[in-house]
């Protein structure tokens, strides 16, 4: 393939020759859109009476590599917005009527980003329509903005990998239609390396490994998208939130607390509700008129704290955190887990300062965020959220370049690795996102700063100057895991569960050789040791072989182990038994006296070494 030749071109094409293939089998198929997306593609296709299952995907495979071979030219063709819906009604395809019909009506501003560029128009374009254009190849004609490759024998390497249900332009009162992915790239090594991620990432999976090391659980009773965490998964909380507010609480950040209520007018205020409202839980009371919601976020609280007296100029930076759960309505099909959820637990701060001291403020932020991630073992880049050309933000324009050249130079200054993301601002500011990269090379959003000039002045927050005037303070807001539930996920998938050893919710298992009182009463012995140390553990003194236990603990991926029997009661040293991956190298069958593994295990936890010291 031709090195100017780009990704998602090459998958976008995959897309129009799965649709000509599934034509080519069920001839009065109908079709939906088929953008491409991460790693690959998709088409949503109504086949009527017909039914499809991934026992038809080595035929769609097959003759999708007939058209392929057969090296067909793509076109680009432009009709008249009467001449594409003539074409729609001649080729039977309403789903694509109904979209063209919407476009003559209303033009652009009620399409989504995917229908416009199936409609073969730029996302932006809120001018009069006049033509929308088409990609034919072969036999084969799609409504699309492109781009495509220059022939169909262009397309490399792909595999139909699974379907879904989709309601039609994703409302339930629509037409369901079956959803097709598939993933494409440039060359076979490139394809065989994502299906063997593919296939680890299952194994790593946070859902099956959350249950594997007794985690976290979903109750019906309780409702989906609400995880309820176990005394082991609770530790991985709490350990995590420890290290997240001790990062902050060193540069002066102080704990506040609010209700998980609050009346709809807050966010109409803040400029939430207009956005986001339809997203949200509303509560109910029986006592009065009160509209009330379930919080979404915490920043409109927070001004509230800072609006309760007057500032000074002095007294500010002021910083406030909380880590405290928020809730959001989220679509029963899009829960996943810890990584999508309806109770959002998040690591929230808020500063208020002045705007000579933003740089000063956040680039405190960036060395916390720095400092958390290397802790963690994560890599990561910056993503510099700008806001694009659209009317979705709110605030002066002059304000908002400002605030993008401050945080570019923020993060120029501290050397980091940055790109910029149109488009994936904050509507009331700029963002530094925080990129990490995960064991399997993927790629998700967790810590953001935020920039934000516009919610302090809708709330009328003030402080006195130097000069007498009174001012509006600029609002920085920051999340250092983003979300507890979500970072979970992502950690508990990088590691494979293998947590090191001061986050790992059980850190010794003490096995027992025999259940004879002596060997008891010494495991009880080191167990009090451990106590005194604030160090976890579990005593297995089950009526089980050794290897039994060894194993046990093995698949719990317990870091270290030791074994308790006659020798060891007689001598009082064990040759711990650790974890593969935290070993530094394999000549680490160091025979030690247990208060010294004991003391040696509570100053890596401490610590918080990611690696054995043995």
């Amino acid at each position: 393939m031709d090195k100017d030749e780009d990704l998602g071109a090459l998958r976008h094409s995959l897309a129009h020759i799965m649709a000509n293939a599934i034509q080519h089998i069920w001839s009065e198929a109908k079709f939906g859109v088929g953008p491409v997306v991460d790693n690959g593609f998709y088409y949503d296709v109504d086949l009527g009476d017909a039914s499809l299952s991934e026992d038809d995907f080595a035929t769609i495979e097959k003759e999708m590599k007939a058209i392929i071979s057969s090296d067909e030219p793509f076109k680009k063709i432009e009709m008249s917005i009467e001449e594409a819906i003539n074409w729609a009604n001649q080729t039977n395809q309403p789903y694509k009527l109904e979209l063209l019909n919407d476009l003559k009506r209303s033009g652009t501003t009620e399409f989504k980003a995917l229908e416009l560029d199936e409609i073969g128009l730029p996302s932006k374009n809120e001018s009069k329509v006049e033509k929308v254009s088409f990609y034919r190849n072969g036999d084969f004609t799609d409504l699309c903005r492109g781009p495509h490759v220059k022939s169909t024998g262009k397309t490399g390497n792909f595999k139909l990998m699974r379907l879904s249900g989709a309601y039609w332009r994703g409302k339930e009162s629509n037409p369901q239609m079956q959803r097709i992915y598939g993933v494409g790239f440039h060359s076979e090594k490139q394809l065989e390396d994502y299906l063997k991620r593919l296939e680890e990432s299952k194994n790593r999976d946070h859902r099956k490994i959350g249950q594997e090391l007794d985690l976290y659980i979903i109750s019906d009773l309780v409702g989906s998208g609400l995880p309820l965490f176990t005394p082991r998964g609770t530790v991985l909380r709490e350990e995590l939130v420890k290290l997240s507010e001790e990062l902050r609480q060193k540069q002066g950040y102080q704990k506040v607390w609010v209700p998980h209520i609050a009346k709809k007018k807050l966010y109409e205020i803040s400029g939430h509700w207009a956005k986001f409202g339809d997203e949200w839980l509303q509560v109910v009371s029986q006592e009065s008129d009160d509209e009330l919601v379930m919080k979404p976020m915490n920043c409109p609280h927070h001004q509230q704290i800072y609006a309760s007296q007057p500032r000074s100029y002095r007294d500010l930076p002021i910083k406030y955190l909380e880590t405290s759960t928020v809730y959001r309505d989220e679509k029963a099909g899009e829960l996943l887990g810890l990584a999508r959820v309806r109770a959002i637990t998040q690591d929230d701060s808020h500063v208020f300062c002045t705007p000579d001291q933003i740089t000063n403020v956040i680039s405190t932020l960036v060395i916390i965020s720095q400092d958390f991630f290397q802790a963690m073992e994560l890599p990561f880049k910056v993503r510099l959220s700008y806001r694009d050309d659209s009317d979705a933000y709110l605030g002066d324009k002059q304000l908002w370049d400002n605030a993008q050249q401050i945080i570019s130079e923020i993060v120029n200054k501290n050397g980091m690795e940055s790109y910029v993301g149109l488009g994936d601002a904050a509507f009331y500011g700029p963002k530094i996102d925080f990129i990490v990269e995960d064991a399997l090379g993927r790629e998700l959003q967790l810590a953001t700063i935020q920039l934000d000039f516009v919610q302090p002045d809708r709330f009328g927050l003030k402080y006195t100057d130097a000069d007498g005037s009174l001012k509006t303070p600029v609002m920085i807001h920051f999340a250092l895991m983003g979300a507890v539930e979500r970072f979970l996920a992502a950690y508990i998938e990088h590691t494979a569960g293998k947590f090191p050893v001061w986050l790992a919710p059980e850190q010794i298992r003490i096995i027992t050789i025999n259940q004879e009182k002596t060997t008891l009463d010494y495991a009880q012995k080191i167990a009090l040791e451990a106590d005194k140390l604030g160090l976890r553990y579990k005593i297995d003194d089950a009526n089980e072989s050794v290897g039994k236990k060894i194993r046990n603990s093995e698949l719990m991926k317990i870091p270290y182990a030791i074994v308790i029997g006659e020798k060891e009661i007689r001598t009082e040293i064990t040759t711990p038994r650790i974890r593969s991956d935290l070993q530094l190298s394999k000549d680490s069958d160091k025979a030690v006296p247990v208060h010294e593994f004991l003391k040696t295990v509570h100053k890596e936890t401490v610590s918080r070494l990611n690696n054995s010291s043995f």
